[in-house]
Order: structure tokens, then sequence, then C-alpha cells
């Protein structure tokens, strides 16, 4: 139900190098209001990058730090709040452990979130404030964290790709960090090994006249104390390869002593300038814009949409689905068949949420999965269904969670004449809420397949109805659908199984 009061919540990340939190009011009208932004360094990231486990030690000091958050949002009267665990900790071995015992000791549950949810928080922080680029046309965006380097590029029909890439500066330094006695080079080391990384993505960039460039991650702050542009939140150009040229003739201990910063700032300072410059170089862009985003933030915005039912979630719906449209494209799918696959699902979907009650979220994975419904034909006409299964679920579609993804995997899979069994072990894995799910969606999207059987479009649009004991379809077209009307009886008897309600064609 739709709250009307101003509620107080918390955002929490337990990051690679910080433990992060922000306490906020919530205003019903979409905004907000920061109460308590703190922080407490860790040593999360460099036990996990560099031995794969995080030490006793480092486990003892998160879980009462974030016994102290827990205090804090107390004494504000927190009730709702979220805490996501980013790379260090999704990349731990024994991360289960730790989750326990803040569990235990702190009395929070932390989710570990995949890249792609903690670069769609990044992007719903920045979608609210970021007015001047409203056009987001021949943007890049780079989102630089401890342990990852996130890159996302907008066209004119909205984003086309995102991209992953393990080189954030304290991965770097914990990698390299062998190396950098055995060379008076170690610049160019750690330059040559960062374009080696960003190899991959040269053809994509020289694609696209990029002329807007956004910068995000903590480590740009740095940056903007170094150049003294924290009131301006933007680097050009030409500022950026001064400091560019400066640093990669410098120790850490000179960078400490030159720009009277930290040594654990400094240490991250040349890999966070030498990415930033990399991207920049391969743009039209004038400089970088800085506008210091954070996930916490995402977190935020996310319970506001959720509390209040905000209506500007559809921006980061439609970037989501503009994505998975550039997915379809690179594996050949016949974009028309996708397409009308894609509309008479959710008009099938809207029509009979009745027997399946289903909501907004669930809405969105049939989306997906009508769209690269067809995507397994790039591997092998035969057994398609599996290979867009396979497809689907390697793929990092921003906002989905690993088992989010897997759910739209199977729903896609079973789009065939093929239905879900206890033998087939990617169902037999999920939940029985998860098995229903993935059923109820498979049972609409087989019937919206069967409407383009022939891939010609003839049926422009159906009706649907309701009686006490059966649904029926009448199917709206001029032309000769026998062959659609076929493959649909051919799929009947599942819908009629999952949903509890008989179907039939009319005429």
């Amino acid at each position: 139900m739709k709250k009307m009061k101003n509620e107080v919540v918390a955002a929490i990340i337990v990051g690679s190098d910080f433990l992060r939190m922000n306490i906020a009011q919530l205003i019903p009208d979409g905004t907000l209001i920061i109460l308590e932004d703190t922080s407490l360094p860790n040593n999360i990231g460099k036990d996990t990058y560099a031995k794969g486990r995080i030490s006793p030690k480092t486990i003892k000091e998160t879980c009462a730090g974030l016994k102290g958050f827990s205090k804090l949002m107390k004494d504000y009267g927190v009730k709702i709040y979220r805490a996501v665990g980013t790379s260090g900790l999704r990349e731990a071995d024994n991360r289960d452990y730790i989750i326990e015992q803040i569990r235990l000791v702190a009395g929070l549950d932390v989710e570990i979130i995949n890249n792609v949810q903690e670069r769609f928080l990044i992007y719903k922080a920045l979608r609210n404030h970021l007015n001047e680029f409203d056009d987001l046309t021949d943007l890049i965006i780079v989102n630089l964290t401890s342990g990852r380097v996130e890159v996302s590029m907008y066209a004119a029909d909205g984003l086309k790709f995102t991209e992953y890439l393990k080189m954030g500066p304290l991965r770097l330094r914990e990698i390299l960090s062998a190396l950098e006695t055995k060379t008076i080079s170690f610049p160019k080391v750690m330059e040559e090994y960062i374009e080696s990384k960003i190899y991959l993505l040269k053809p994509k960039l020289k694609k696209m006249p990029i002329k807007k460039f956004i910068g995000l991650g903590g480590d740009l702050i740095t940056i903007l104390e170094i150049c003294n542009l924290q009131e301006q939140s933007y680097i050009s150009r030409e500022t950026l390869e001064q400091l560019y040229l400066k640093v990669r003739e410098m120790s850490t201990d000179q960078m400490v002593d030159t720009f009277h910063i930290s040594s654990a700032k400094a240490e991250v300072l040349l890999p966070t300038v030498l990415i930033f410059h990399s991207f920049l170089s391969r743009t039209k862009a004038l400089g970088i814009y800085a506008p210091m985003i954070t996930n916490r933030l995402g977190i935020l915005y996310g319970l506001i949409d959720k509390l209040y039912e905000i209506p500007r979630k559809t921006n980061a719906e439609n970037d989501i689905i503009s994505s998975v449209w550039y997915m379809a494209e690179k594996y050949g799918v016949d974009k028309k068949h996708a397409t009308y696959v894609e509309k008479m699902s959710l008009a099938l979907f809207e029509k009979t949420w009745k027997y399946h009650r289903l909501g907004d979220q669930e809405k969105l994975y049939l989306q997906v999965a009508a769209i690269l419904h067809d995507s397994g034909n790039y591997v092998s006409l035969s057994g398609h269904g599996a290979h867009s299964s396979n497809i689907i679920r390697t793929q990092s579609i921003m906002g989905f969670s690993d088992k989010e993804l897997e759910l739209i995997a199977n729903i896609a899979k079973y789009h065939t004449t093929k239905i879900p069994t206890y033998a087939d072990r990617s169902y037999n894995v999920l939940s029985h809420h998860e098995k229903i799910l993935v059923s109820k969606l498979s049972a609409i999207l087989k019937i919206a397949e069967s409407m383009d059987i022939s891939h010609l479009q003839k049926i422009h649009d159906l009706e649907v109805l309701v009686s006490d004991d059966t649904i029926q379809l009448n199917l709206l077209s001029n032309k000769d659908i026998l062959l659609e009307k076929w493959d649909i009886m051919n799929n009947i008897e599942f819908f009629q199984e999952v949903m509890g309600i008989k179907i039939k064609l009319k005429g």
C-alpha cells in the first residue's frame, strides 16, 4: 500500500575498503533529506583480493563497526533499511560465515549484490541528479570502485551496453604489488595492464561518437580535492592530462607529501588517474563530469520508489529494456517477431492477472524473457529454447540478481512445447514459489509465441473474455490464422494446468 508519511530509513554498504551508511528521511513527493552520513575504514577488499578470504581480525572489526551502525539506526528510529555487500565481500570464499556473524552480532541482514545490481543502484541515483543530462545521447559513464570498472554507453535510443572489468584501483594495487619493487617504470607497467583489459572494449568505443563523459566513484573525490575542483564537480581534459603526467613520475610517498593526502588515498591515486585518462583519451568529451553519486543514494531512491510508488522507476525500466534489445540484436533475434511476442505477452499478463496475481517485477521478467526467447537460434536451431536459457543466465542485465536471471532463463527456456518437469535440473533446484512463478510466466509466453508461430504477425490484437470457469481468447485478424490457432491449442493444456482455469478460442 502507498505510504504517505515521512519515513526514516537507512542504506548500508559493506564495501571493499569502507563500511558506509546513510540515514535519510524520505518525502512522499520522491525527495529525501540526509540525516546522517557515516563511514568506517575496513580491510575487506585487501584481504579478499590478496588471499581470497577475509581474516578473523577483519571480520571482528566489521561486525563491531556494523553494530555501531545498528545502534545509530535505533537512535533515529529506523525500521526500514537495506544493507548490501559489494565485490570485497561477494568474492570472499568465507562470505557466508561473515554474513551470519554480522546477523548475530549487529542484528543486520546483509544482501550480497552482483555487479549489475550495484551498477543499477548508481544509475538509479544518477537519474535523479543529472537534470542537465536529460539527453543521454553519445554519453559514456565510467563507474570506478575499489575492485572494478563498469562502463556504460548511451545512444539516442537509450542504453546500448554495459561492460564490467575487474580492475578497480585497490584490486590493481593488490594484483600488481609484486611488480612494484622490480621495476622503476611501475606506472608504465600498470598502464599497459589497464590497456590490456580495455582492449576488448576498443571496437565498441570507436563505433560511437562519445561527446559526454560522466565519472563515478569515491576515488574521484581525491582528484577533485587535489585540483581544487570540489565546487565545480568537473575535471577538464587539460587538468586530467596535467595530473596524469605528474603522478606517472611520482612514488606513493611523493604523492603524500605533494598533495597532502593519506597514504591510503595515495596508493589508489595512480591507478585511478590512469584508468580515467585511458577512457577519456578515447572520447571527444572535453572533460569528466563528477557528480559524486553513491550507491547508498541509489538504495534510498529505491526505497522511495517502493514505499511511495513513485512513477520515475519507468526510466530505469526503460534503460533495462533498451540494454536487453541491444543483447537481442547481438544474437540475431528477429526483431519484428520478438517485439510482437513481447507485446502479446504483456497484454496476456494484464488481461489474465486475476489468475496469476503476479506483480510489476515479475512482469519485467516476462518482458525480458519474451525479447530474448529466440536468442538461442544464434547457437543452434535445434533445441534453441535451452540455448536461449544458457545465453540469458550468462548475461549481465542491469538491475537483476543472479537468481532473477536464472528465473528469466527458465521462463524463456519453456516458450516451446517443452514444459517444466522435475527431471530438468534447472527447474528442480528452484524453490516452490520460484517454480510456480516460472510456470505461470512461461505458460503466458507459450501462448504469445504461438500467436506468431508463422512470424508474420497476422493477429493484430486479442480480447480476453472471462466467465466463472473459462477464459475465452478472441483473436482479431483479417488473415488466415489456422496455423496460429493450431499451435495455441497445443499449449492450452499447460496454461489450464498452471492457472487453474479453462481456456478456449472463440470462433
